[in-house]
């Protein structure tokens, strides 16, 4: 039960205050988007978000988090999470970018990731995108008082097997609060039925990691950045989603 005192959840008036953090956070990911081209480094892109999200009177989640330099983790092609920007790392045609972003206002975060194609991509990437995000929205069905977290991360499974590819493992989705990473956790597989019960005043990161090929990634040397073992294609799709009494939210929607 030890799992159950730890999740945080939220009164109406708390969700309201995540809603903003939410609100900025996708803001900040359309922002970056306007900005992804062949030629551009992923410092430009981290220093975009940054000054947008100080515009809006929030912080940058990531930043100086854990001692990350970042104002956002932006990782390219076999590059999972956690990549740290840097002016010489320039995006090019052909490339897949993920930016993984966070703001934090009011005693609260929001944490919402994407993965958006550079220029013209192959077919395989192509794919790899479109099946990540229809991934979360199929774990995203399953946010309802009554199931659990083991149903989220089954049906995120299932739509990523059926469709060739695999999750990664090692790192999972979480509860999202005061704090960027709470309980519990949420992983991209798991049992129907099995996990923690969903409650209304729940706030979790649903955010599905997925391999072109096998599941298994490695750290680098910077002691951040993880990449896929076998060198293949990574993509990568995060919400902040509440579950509310009249059912479950997107939170980092840029329409809220």
């Amino acid at each position: 039960q030890s799992e159950y005192k730890m999740i945080q959840l939220k009164n109406s008036a708390q969700l309201k205050q995540m809603r903003t953090a939410g609100r900025i956070t996708a803001e900040a990911l359309l922002v970056a988007e306007e900005h992804v081209k062949p030629g551009i480094s992923t410092k430009f892109l981290d220093t975009v978000i940054h000054d947008y999200i100080v515009k809006c009177g929030a912080k940058p989640s990531f930043l100086g988090y854990g001692g990350f330099p970042g104002s956002a983790c932006i990782s390219i092609n076999d590059e999972v999470i956690h990549g740290i920007p840097s002016k010489n790392r320039i995006l090019e045609e052909g490339d897949i970018v993920k930016v993984d972003v966070g703001a934090f206002i009011d005693g609260f975060h929001g944490d919402s990731a994407r993965t958006f194609p550079v220029g013209k991509v192959s077919e395989e990437a192509g794919r790899l995108i479109e099946a990540t995000k229809e991934s979360f929205y199929r774990g995203f069905e399953k946010v309802s008082a009554g199931l659990r977290i083991g149903d989220i991360g089954a049906a995120v499974e299932a739509y990523v097997k059926e469709n060739g590819f695999s999750v990664v493992r090692r790192y999972v989705g979480h509860g999202v609060g005061h704090e960027l990473h709470e309980s519990p956790e949420v992983p991209n597989y798991g049992t129907p039925g099995r996990g923690a019960r969903l409650y209304p005043g729940m706030v979790i990161a649903i955010e599905p990691m997925v391999n072109v090929g096998v599941p298994d990634v490695r750290e680098l040397s910077d002691g951040w950045t993880v990449k896929t073992a076998d060198g293949k294609l990574s993509a990568h799709y995060e919400n902040t989603v509440a579950l509310t009494d009249e059912g479950a939210i997107i939170l980092t929607d840029a329409h809220v």
